[in-house]
């Protein structure tokens, strides 16, 4: 009966591998699950003629698997396990002393296990070899000497305070802290822990995140909530000194649900003490701003309209849901200058990606500067009915300010819809998915970065620009660091928006897009760069050896000819996807040593254009950005997307999905790349495995050569050690940390501050969590 039921299973895993791998072979891929499939046939027939040749014929199949193996993806523990897995488990059945019982030679003695013994005991050590190394990273070391003693930080926080986004209008993420510092970082432990009382909803959008990261000035701590609180706590003990709630309601439309900070702005004009002498700006859910006093919470009546001014005014279109600011605006030279997203691949009649400066006391409109109509910057006459222009490339990310040379400098998407290039206008191909450089005063254009050439992709220039000074080959440059979802890190002269590091077009591909699409015939590409190589069919992987080969299918019944290969009816790969190398989260630099640190991710999506023809009527959860349909109302093609993923619905990609990297600045070297992240809450058993995961957030970096980063999908807090990469200490968190950390001192202590609220999106704990961390008291 075992003999049978044997001969059955393998026989059944015979013909897994043939059939699909002969489909495989056709389609131009290895034969080699074919030809492993026929073997584990012919040793069926054999088990079940209870022949000891089974033995001889299992055995080349396990040798022949490892050698196979070992030539496609070399020592690599997670590329080889899901390619012999399966193969070995049934050898050692095999193997096992009443199977060999009833398998009998010629003379019919028992099998005697050797021609299975052998193979096996390689495919066990090559296993336990491969376990014991890390192909994929890279280690080294960032240099550690001082470059600029004396750097320039940005203005507006002093040492010990965290006053914008960034800690400054630079958006350096960098704090001159050094109490906390790799010999004694270990030693933190959670000082006080608050929890806003903002959970996710049964009924809000797949999108409501908790991206923020709190402002700290004096004595206080700033934040906002996904549905628009905003509080302040006291910076040492936690304790909620006052709380607003704006209000703004559920809209089934939004594609996001986040507020990823708010805005301090102290108004030189009025008395220490006086009401809104300091104040709290937030952006809502709903298209408002919203002027706080930064003591009370009470609102700043003065300013537009009893305190809140309606985003929404001189938009073409105003659908509800449609246009919100999920970033801070910045304040800067008694302005407000603020952005907004616009909701991808809902419908071309969408609000204009406008950029605007308000007056911060007033909320008069100063100037406005739109991506579509870049040259005239005058206010609109919205009151008589001018418009901006429909759809223009919007900045949905935070901004950064040089007010020594009086420029902001502003990341910008793309064109609704992403990936539909036709009829855009020439101030759209030369402003979509670029960094711009805009006068603080007027509004008027200084200069244009474009990072994606008619961009098909949904590569928006997604995270806030950096600015540093860099020290090279004797000459100091005032630099911009603009990391961007391609994996592109380019480095700027942010005077002039000259690259400082070498930047090159290299052909792009060409063919297998839509007829009436144009497609750019060349990108740009830096020289200093996350992308990935472009995938092969061997990078396929799966859990197991099957969900693999439906992985290697795909791939190949795919459009695929590396990055930028166009968006198509047949359907494509995007690699990097949309989701990108770096997001929001940006990267962080060390100013004094000149070297960044950044976590680059690796998943690739789909992309499959449905005429409109053939969209489905309307129905649930059609409009996410993310995956799905996306139905692109009143365009020719609406789009289904989402990662590539197998049957198990595991990432068609091989890990590792994540890293932490470091960079010196000054030559454009990655000096390591190493594996961020576990498994522990992507699987149903909490595993520990170091793969590198997928993450979305930011890292920070201290004097005390410390990087602090949350944002991958296991639910930790690590300390990293900035030169190595090594991980030096971890905290459990009790929701996703898909937010970027930030570090004060309050009374001589220095204290380290994670939100923890979850992601709608990659699918971690939501929750409401602000806790803090620091050295025993």
């Amino acid at each position: 009966m075992t003999v049978t039921i044997t001969a059955i299973v393998l026989a059944l895993a015979g013909l897994g591998l043939l059939i699909p791998g002969v489909w495989l072979a056709t389609l131009g891929g290895s034969w080699f699950y074919a030809a492993a499939g026929a073997v584990m046939l012919l040793s069926a027939w054999q088990v079940h003629r209870r022949s000891a040749a089974a033995e001889w014929t299992y055995g080349a199949l396990i040798l022949g698997a490892l050698l196979w193996s070992i030539w496609e993806v070399g020592f690599d523990w997670w590329q080889l396990v899901p390619r012999g897995g399966v193969i070995a488990v049934l050898g050692i059945w095999l193997y096992l002393p009443f199977m060999r019982r009833q398998l009998l030679t010629e003379d019919h003695h028992p099998a005697p296990g050797l021609p299975l013994a052998l193979p096996l005991l390689a495919a066990i050590g090559v296993a336990i070899w491969s376990w014991t190394g890390d192909e994929a990273s890279r280690k080294g070391e960032l240099p550690t000497e001082v470059v600029s003693a004396e750097p320039d930080l940005g203005p507006t926080a002093p040492p010990g305070e965290w006053h914008q986004y960034g800690r400054t209008q630079y958006g350096q993420r960098y704090s001159p802290l050094d109490q906390i510092n790799i010999q004694n970082v270990a030693e933190l432990e959670q000082v006080w822990h608050y929890q806003t009382g903002d959970v996710k909803l049964p009924e809000d959008v797949t999108e409501t995140t908790y991206q923020v990261t709190p402002l700290k000035v004096n004595n206080r701590l700033y934040i906002c909530t996904p549905h628009n609180l905003a509080i302040a706590l006291d910076a040492a003990t936690g304790k909620q000194a006052w709380r607003f709630d704006a209000n703004s309601g559920l809209e089934p439309d939004r594609q996001h649900q986040t507020c990823r900070g708010v805005t301090y702005w102290r108004d030189p004009g009025r008395e220490e003490g006086e009401l809104c002498a300091a104040r709290v700006y937030m952006p809502t859910a709903d298209a408002r701003l919203i002027a706080l006093d930064a003591n009370s919470g009470a609102l700043c009546d003065f300013f537009a309209d009893n305190g809140t001014l309606h985003l929404e005014h001189g938009m073409p279109y105003t659908p509800a849901g449609f246009y919100y600011s999920t970033s801070p605006p910045v304040a800067v030279g008694g302005r407000i200058i603020i952005g907004g997203a616009v909701n991808d691949n809902f419908s071309i009649y969408s609000q204009s990606g406008v950029i605007r400066a308000f007056d911060a006391n007033t909320g008069a409109l100063l100037w406005n500067w739109d991506s579509g109509n870049p040259d005239s910057t005058a206010p609109i006459d919205w009151m008589n009915g001018e418009t901006y222009t429909p759809n223009s490339p919007n900045s949905w990310s935070v901004f950064s300010v040089d007010e020594e040379r009086g420029l902001v400098y502003i990341p910008l998407g793309n064109q609704v819809p992403d990936q539909l290039g036709m009829g855009r206008s020439e101030a759209v191909e030369e402003h979509a998915s670029s960094v711009v450089a805009l006068d603080v005063a007027t509004g008027q254009k200084a200069w244009v970065f474009q990072t994606v050439h008619h961009d098909l992709w949904d590569m928006d220039v997604p995270a806030q620009p950096v600015l540093i000074d860099l020290e090279i080959e004797g000459e100091t440059v005032p630099a911009l660091v603009q990391p961007t979802k391609q994996g592109d890190i380019y480095v700027l002269n942010r005077e002039t928006g000259e690259p400082v590091l070498p930047v090159s077009e290299e052909p792009a591909p060409q063919e297998g897009g839509l007829d009436e699409e144009t497609l750019a015939p060349t990108q740009p590409i830096s020289s200093l760069s996350f992308a990935p190589d472009p995938l092969r069919e061997r990078d396929m992987w799966g859990i197991t050896i099957y969900d693999q080969l439906a992985c290697r299918i795909q791939y190949h019944r795919l459009n695929y000819q590396g990055r930028y290969t166009p968006p198509s009816l047949n359907g494509t790969i995007v690699y990097p996807g949309n989701f990108g190398t770096f997001n929001w989260g940006s990267v962080a630099v060390d100013p004094e040593r000149q070297v960044m640190f950044g976590m680059p991710t690796y998943l690739p999506f789909t992309v499959k254009l449905v005429p409109e023809e053939e969209i489905p009527p309307p129905g649930a959860n059609e409009t996410a950005s993310e995956q799905g349909l996306n139905r692109n109302e009143g365009a020719p093609y609406g789009v289904i997307m989402g990662p590539f993923l197998g049957p198990l619905q595991v990432p068609c990609s091989a890990p590792p999905w994540g890293f932490v990297a470091g960079t010196d600045l000054r030559t454009g070297e990655i000096a390591y790349k190493r594996r961020n992240g576990t498994v522990r809450d992507m699987t149903p058993l909490p595993l520990p495995f170091k793969v590198g995961v997928p993450g979305i957030g930011g890292p920070i970096i201290t004097r005390g050569g410390v990087v602090f980063l949350g944002a991958t999908v296991d639910d930790y807090l690590r300390a990293y050690d900035l030169t190595t990469g090594d991980e030096l200490w971890r905290a459990r968190l009790p929701a996703g940390g898909q937010s970027t950390p930030m570090t004060y001192e309050q009374d001589g202590r220095q204290y380290l501050v994670m939100v923890a609220g979850g992601h709608g999106s990659v699918g971690t704990k939501p929750g409401d969590h602000v806790i803090a961390y620091a050295l025993p008291d």
